[in-house]
Parts: structure tokens; C-alpha cells; sequence
């Protein structure tokens, strides 16, 4: 069996010695980019498996690092790393495109533990189109449309509406989002998806055409086609 590719994005030395120990000792495949700049060009090649990336970073931001993997349709799932453990400062991080969010000072096997539900995730469908009813969303071009009509989306929106296109006409709770979109290994309380939502349906539904995104009271969201 292949082992698992993990590039840590780390500057201090101290830190990231004892993180590849760790991994190597549990039969992962680590390397180590010790700045924003290297770690964003080593997080561009493909097979990765997940980045481990330091929040506080020399020359570029770990938050910019991974918002711009994001932007240029990387998807390796993120755990990102930070002495800065507030409720705020932890959204900006899943905002940001992480996938997971493990506060300083922290335990190696909470780290591993973190990365083996990461590792743990099913791989989507291989579909590059979707489409619900006039929406369509190209996995390939990154870009989404109603119709004519071209959607600027985020690459946190691009997520949401991808995984309820696969959804179509499934109720989806806030957990399952939190879960499957954010990668919450718990429930926060957070208004962060009523958030996304708000914006995406802004985008996605105009005054003037049928809505597809419908909120489930009490339970959650559905996207499907108009009758």
C-alpha cells in the first residue's frame, strides 16, 4: 500500500522536526517547506495526500497559501496549524479554505488523529459537469452559470454548491455541512453556514428566476431543480 504523501508547512525548526518524527514513526510519507513561498509551490504539485500548514508563516501567510491552492482548484484537504485558537480566528481559517484546525500548543497524537480523518474521506464522484435544472456548475473551468448568466463564486461557495449539486433534492443539515464542507470534526456554535448560504443563494437565485435553494425549517437546506 502506497503511503500517504504529507507536506508540512512549517518555519520553526523545532516544531516541524518533531511533526515529520511523528509521521515517519507511523509510516507516513512527509517533507517539509519551511516558508509561504516554498510551501505554496510544493502544496501546486500533484499527490499530496494533506498539507499541514502553519498559520504564521515567513514571506506569505498559511491562510494565503492555502486560499490560493483554493482559488487555483487544488483541493488536498488542510489542517491548518495556529497559537491564535479563538472561535474568529478559527473561521478565518476554514474561510480561508482549510479543512481542519488544530490550535498551538497542541498533542502529536491529536495531530495524527486529525490526519487520519482527513485520509479517512471518501473520494467525490470524477463527474467535471453538474447540472441541476439551468445551473451548471464546470469542475474542470472552475466556473458556474445559471442559464446566461455567469456566478462569481468564492472557492468556499464553489465547495458548498458542489457538494449539494451532488445532493440534488437530499436534505442537508448544518452538521453535515459543517462535516462534510468544513471538515468540523465537531459542532460548533457558529453561524457559518447560515453565512455561505445567504451569499450563495444571493448569487445563485435573482428576484426574478425560480429558487433551488430552499432552507428547511428547522432542519437544514435543500438545492433541487423547479418543478
Amino acid at each position: 500500500m502506497a503511503l500517504a504523501k504529507i507536506l508540512v508547512i512549517e518555519d520553526d525548526d523545532e516544531t516541524a522536526a518533531e511533526i515529520l518524527a511523528a509521521l515517519i514513526e507511523r509510516g507516513y510519507a512527509p517533507e517539509r517547506a519551511s516558508s509561504g513561498h516554498d510551501g505554496l509551490d510544493k502544496g501546486r504539485l500533484s499527490g499530496w495526500d494533506v498539507l499541514i500548514v502553519d498559520r504564521m508563516l515567513p514571506e506569505r501567510d498559511g491562510l494565503s497559501v492555502i486560499a490560493t491552492l483554493r482559488t487555483e482548484g487544488v483541493k488536498t484537504p488542510a489542517l491548518v496549524l495556529s497559537a491564535l485558537g479563538s472561535v474568529d480566528d478559527r473561521i478565518k481559517g476554514l474561510r480561508a479554505g482549510g479543512d481542519d484546525y488544530l490550535t498551538k500548543p497542541f498533542a502529536i497524537g491529536e495531530l495524527t488523529a486529525r490526519l487520519e480523518a482527513l485520509l479517512r474521506r471518501p473520494p467525490e464522484p470524477r463527474e467535471t459537469l453538474l447540472r441541476v435544472g439551468a445551473l451548471e456548475l464546470d469542475l474542470m473551468a472552475r466556473t458556474a452559470r445559471r442559464g446566461s448568466r455567469e456566478i462569481d463564486l468564492l472557492p468556499r461557495e464553489f465547495l458548498l454548491l458542489e457538494y449539494m449539486m451532488r445532493r440534488e433534492g437530499q436534505v442537508l443539515t448544518r452538521a453535515m455541512l459543517l462535516v462534510d464542507v468544513w471538515n468540523y470534526n465537531f459542532t460548533p456554535r457558529t453561524n457559518l453556514v447560515d453565512v455561505h448560504m445567504g451569499r450563495l443563494r444571493r448569487k445563485i437565485d435573482q428576484p426574478d428566476e425560480p429558487p433551488l435553494i430552499m432552507s428547511m425549517r428547522g432542519v437544514g437546506f435543500m438545492l433541487r431543480a423547479p418543478a
